[in-house]
């Protein structure tokens, strides 16, 4: 058994795609301690800069002062505190549905929603790029499931007309974690209607980023309705621990009773709800934590851009370099450590092969130097490797 795993090992460092996790000894701020040196904190999903929030953290240690620290057992069975109740009505009436149940991870929320919706009458169709917990969901299953292209509404009809038989459910991302991108959902709204299909949305890395109010990609694209499931998360923007699924009341309370994840699974710590709880509680009232998120995130794709970087323009603060191999992948990341900036690098399995890359994540709580720094110090290193042409770049 030794021998068998180190030769996988051996040959994942082969392929530059080992991976060493990296400890930080500071909060997910703007700025963070990582092995005694201040870095330049740009790849954290804590979007709103909330994980160092003295609400947020007092909101803790009232709950804990309170309630205790575990909550002792799963929720159907000693584990449900009246905070669960709370944040799941908080959440609904956040995401405007008559319901919302809360998981102990957008993991789990994804593969217990979908394994206890759909079986093996079912087909289930699924965005190429969606998120591992969604394939994954759909396997358990037991499902047909059909991948159309990604974000392509014409794909996705075609193979509905050429694979529909019984009950079917689309699945997708709203706000797709490595590129960046949105789903286009006022199409797969339409689609889901005309051919009477259940539509699933995973808002995880939306909520709290996008629309008036934090809402998601279903608020910013001012869909009120035709969205059946959608799953969020508060370990991002809302700087929790914790997924949800908010829905119809008899959605919720099958959920309760059949998704194993849910059942099977000691509930979230009265401190993490409360948290949770709080940081909702920003994320509705503070509305200029995202229009500042938003302002980052247009002044750095353009001026990626000017330097010569092919970068897309999407409306998130998820910027997506695209470099190819692993190796040139993991030197960019490296090179921008030893200038303390921390930007991680994103291989294969998590992206198709050939389309390694750095993936920025922007915070609200980035400062305008922050991001100056950044930007000279990748258009230096894109220039030394080789990525960007300095004539080029210079002339933009």
């Amino acid at each position: 058994m030794k021998t068998m795993l180190q030769e996988k090992i051996e040959t994942l460092q082969r392929a530059g795609l080992y991976r060493r996790m990296k400890y930080f000894e500071s909060p997910q701020a703007a700025r963070a301690r990582l092995g005694g040196r201040e870095v330049l904190m740009l790849s954290s999903n804590s979007y709103l800069g909330l994980c160092s929030d003295d609400r947020l953290k007092q909101a803790a240690h009232d709950a804990i002062t309170r309630y205790g620290t575990g909550a002792g057992g799963s929720r159907l069975i000693s584990g449900s505190f009246d905070l669960h109740q709370k944040l799941e009505k908080e959440i609904a009436a956040f995401k405007k549905t008559e319901a919302a149940l809360i998981f102990n991870t957008g993991y789990m929320a994804n593969v217990g929603v979908l394994s206890a919706i759909a079986d093996k009458g079912w087909t289930l169709f699924s965005d190429r790029l969606n998120h591992a917990s969604l394939i994954d969901g759909c396997r358990l299953s037991g499902a047909k499931v059909v991948v159309y292209n990604h974000c392509d509404p014409v794909d996705l009809e075609r193979k509905i007309q050429s694979h529909r038989s019984g009950p079917g459910l689309i699945v997708t991302d709203s706000l797709f974690s490595v590129d960046g991108d949105l789903a286009p959902l006022p199409a797969l709204v339409d689609i889901a209607r005309r051919y009477r299909l259940l539509l699933m949305v995973d808002e995880a890395h939306a909520t709290g980023v996008l629309g008036q109010s934090g809402g998601g990609a279903a608020e910013y694209f001012g869909i009120e309705t035709g969205i059946d499931i959608s799953m969020g998360t508060f370990s991002k923007a809302l700087a929790s621990e914790g997924g949800f699924v908010a829905g119809s009341l008899p959605l919720v309370d099958y959920l309760a009773n059949a998704a194993r994840s849910f059942i099977f699974s000691t509930a979230l710590s009265p401190a993490t709800i409360a948290v949770s709880r709080a940081a909702l509680a920003v994320v509705r009232t503070e509305p200029e934590r995202r229009r500042t998120l938003a302002a980052h995130s247009a002044w750095l794709r353009q001026s990626l851009r000017g330097a010569g970087f092919a970068v897309e323009d999407h409306p998130t603060p998820i910027i997506s370099l695209v470099l190819g191999e692993p190796s040139l992948a993991v030197d960019f990341s490296e090179a921008l450590l030893t200038d303390n900036i921390f930007v991680s690098a994103i291989r294969p399995p998590t992206v198709p092969a050939g389309t390694s890359r750095l993936r920025i994540n922007l915070m609200a709580t980035h400062s305008r130097e922050d991001l100056e720094y950044a930007l000279e110090r990748i258009t230096d290193v894109g220039k030394v490797l080789g990525v960007i042409n300095s004539t080029e770049a210079s002339d933009e």
